[in-house]
């Protein structure tokens, strides 16, 4: 799907040479120091990242919601999410960064933790996730033998707890099929493909697709797709200055003001006012 050249799109913030490793840790200091302890708003396109933050002060941006965080504290936030930091100098704690294509256990289809990692969160870390993640670094940072066996082990650990320690009333278990159709989704989304063109990229006839969104989801398969692209819109309008009718041609959408009237369906306020508000706040 195309996107906006205005949101930065990052491997690690600020680096566009491919991905390390299998994951990424490093304290927030060591990065955020550089930057003026500002981390402007991008997004990774396949990175899943998890913020274990122990203290300071954080106003935190996603997707157009800006927010002050009290540690501690313990973000996720998925491939994709536009977010962005303010940390005051003093702020300690650790991000790591995971490659979602290198752990289809924790984020393929059928996997057992995809629906509740599958939307941001912001929880009290589990009580011994501190002494969890120094572990996980102590194992990134050598060259033990069985270096990524152990890795993998302790993620899942630690997402686990995670989801365990603050379960997601609506996480769904997911139906590898829905992951499909999401997937189709973020790939097709702009070209506006009819549901009959995902249903047989699924090999689903239309009524069972929509039967399988509408019990996995509660919205119809045309709902799913709208809510992707609506989402985007929130986040040009947010993060960019293109103007509302440039926002309607980058979705797709060739009359700029039926694009108004749906964003207005969704966000509960035109395009326009939409980012008035955000300027505002």
């Amino acid at each position: 799907m195309s996107r906006a050249p205005e949101i930065p799109a990052f491997q690690l913030y600020g680096e566009a040479t491919a991905f390390p490793d299998m994951l990424h840790m490093e304290q927030i200091r060591d990065r955020a120091a550089g930057h003026d302890w500002t981390i402007r708003p991008h997004r990774h396109a396949h990175l899943f990242q998890v913020f274990l933050l122990f203290s300071g002060r954080i106003d935190f941006h996603l997707d157009g919601e800006a927010m002050a965080l009290s540690p501690p504290v313990t973000l996720c936030v998925p491939p994709d999410s536009v977010h962005g930091f303010r940390f005051s100098c003093d702020t300690e704690g650790w991000v790591i960064s995971l490659p979602v294509q290198h752990y289809p256990d924790l984020f393929g289809e059928g996997a057992e933790l995809v629906g509740a990692l599958a939307r941001p969160r912001r929880q009290p870390p589990p009580a011994a996730m501190p002494e969890a993640v120094e572990a996980l670094h102590h194992v990134w940072r050598g060259r033990g033998r069985f270096r990524r066996t152990e890795l993998r082990a302790r993620l899942g650990l630690i997402l686990s707890a995670l989801v365990g320690s603050c379960p997601d009333p609506d996480a769904r278990a997911s139906d590898p099929r829905l992951a499909r159709f999401q997937t189709l989704i973020a790939a097709h989304a702009t070209e506006h493909w009819p549901i009959g063109r995902h249903a047989r990229a699924l090999g689903l006839s239309e009524r069972t697709l929509g039967r399988l969104c509408k019990a996995q989801t509660g919205l119809s398969p045309q709902a799913l797709i709208e809510a992707h692209l609506m989402r985007e819109a929130s986040r040009m309008l947010a993060y960019t200055r293109m103007s509302a009718q440039s926002v309607a041609h980058a979705l797709g959408f060739e009359d700029s003001s039926y694009f108004s009237r749906r964003f207005r369906a969704f966000a509960g306020l035109s395009p326009r006012a939409y980012r008035k508000r955000l300027d505002r706040s």
